[in-house]
């Protein structure tokens, strides 16, 4: 079974294709249902995760022309800047490039990744620039006030990741956790969507590649090529979007007791051109391994299944705000890596617009005010079986489900075109 990009295009232009996300495929597979390139033509894949492989190139007017000659640094609510390429002398305009792993020199456990979202959702940022007489200059710009901004991937939308234990007797700082990472194996974090992982969908790489469309948090973008430390078994993608069409919901900051770290947010669009396309897409959770890797040396320990992780588990965090114990120190409010969770009026309160639905409350929380299945890992490790709750995700797989159907819509509407890459990543 062959099939170009062009005769799909052609179907779905005469609305006669047949457009399924990830998830409804997988759905199929696990009732037994047989699934063949007659039943759909396009897959649509999403992930949404913490990709540190993120920066930002932004080019903006800070003062009138001639007030300074250049600008040596620029904060971004505390949050530095590499100034340049262009020098822009005397225009009073300032180009800059912000890397996702930035933290603010004024707020613990803020970074790029919430000026990112800051700027999408509109809101105002404080910019601090330092001019190259030493003087400084403080200013205020909003994304409108951007003429160019542009968000960068170096290393995104992996073909899934690994889980995370602690094998250590000693808890370890970590971006792969919220707080220190307890020690031996007291518990696990993980990151990958399993089955709905866009590259994971395709990892021959045979309709991704320059210059595929995809939707950047939300936005349209491209890929630009592969990623940093990118490779056939284990590949990744770069790419670029403009920041003004991005979802803020889809992207942010998020806290590690390594420092605050960046989210991003990928869905593409997966035609069904050949077999072994098809034949990945129907790989479900269970089929697709999960590497678990000891955080305290980096090494792999064991291999579990992305089914221990996303089978028969909670997507969202069920609240009941009634459960609450008033207690001295709420850890959920100190420990949410979103800050998604405040005290108001004597009240818990959960702001579901900015959950990441990790699940980290439901494990710190005494009273159950926050639930949720998150799973266990189930792996042989030394010739004994292990078997180690899940207490952290760092992949929303329940935002990723809702982009790639809405990716699906957009494609039966007609809004979201199918394009045929330029070149391959891997010939």
């Amino acid at each position: 079974m062959e099939r170009s990009v062009a005769e799909i295009r052609e179907k779905l232009e005469n609305k006669e294709a047949v457009v399924m996300t990830a998830q409804e495929i997988s759905e199929l597979v696990d009732k037994g249902e047989d699934v063949s390139s007659m039943d759909v033509d396009v897959v649509t894949t999403a992930t949404r995760a913490i990709m540190s492989g993120t920066y930002a190139v932004l080019s903006f007017p800070v003062n009138s022309p001639v007030c300074f000659k250049r600008a040596s640094k620029v904060l971004l609510n505390g949050v530095p800047a590499h100034v340049g390429p262009c020098p822009n002398e005397s225009l009073g305009i300032v180009d800059a490039i912000v890397f996702g792993t930035a933290h603010s020199v004024l707020k613990h456990n803020y970074g790029a990744g919430h000026v990112f979202r800051e700027l999408v959702e509109g809101k105002e940022v404080n910019v601090s620039v330092v001019t190259n007489e030493e003087e400084t200059i403080e200013s205020q710009v909003k994304l409108v006030d951007m003429p160019f901004a542009k968000l960068y991937a170096t290393r995104h939308a992996f073909k899934n990741y690994a889980a995370f234990v602690n094998g250590s007797d000693k808890p370890v700082n970590t971006i792969f956790h919220a707080t220190q990472f307890s020690p031996d194996m007291h518990g696990a974090t993980l990151s990958g969507c399993g089955e709905i992982n866009p590259v994971q969908n395709d990892p021959k790489m045979e309709t991704i590649g320059i210059g595929t469309r995809v939707l950047m948090n939300g936005a349209e973008g491209f890929v630009i090529g592969e990623g940093t430390r990118s490779s056939p078994a284990k590949p990744n993608l770069t790419g670029v979007a403009d920041m003004h069409k991005m979802d803020a919901a889809l992207m942010g900051g998020f806290k590690t007791s390594a420092g605050p770290e960046c989210i991003a947010s990928w869905a593409i669009a997966i035609p069904v051109t050949s077999q072994s396309v098809l034949d990945a897409a129907l790989q479900t959770d269970s089929d697709i391994p999960m590497v678990v890797n000891d955080v305290d040396k980096r090494v792999m320990i064991g291999s579990s299944t992305y089914a221990d992780a996303w089978k028969n588990t909670d997507r969202a965090i069920s609240f009941n705000p009634d459960a609450c114990l008033d207690c001295e120190v709420c850890k959920p409010i100190r420990d949410c890596p979103m800050e998604a969770i405040q005290r108001k009026d004597n009240r818990i309160l959960l702001n579901r617009y900015q959950c990441f639905n990790c699940g980290f409350c439901s494990t710190v929380c005494p009273g159950g005010v926050f639930t949720a299945e998150l799973g266990t890992l189930h792996f042989e490790m030394e010739g004994k079986h292990q078997d180690v709750p899940i207490v952290l995700r760092q992949s929303d797989r329940k935002r990723a489900e809702e982009m790639a159907e809405k990716l699906k819509e957009k494609i039966l509407s007609g809004e979201f075109k199918l394009n045929e890459m330029v070149e391959r990543i891997y010939p």
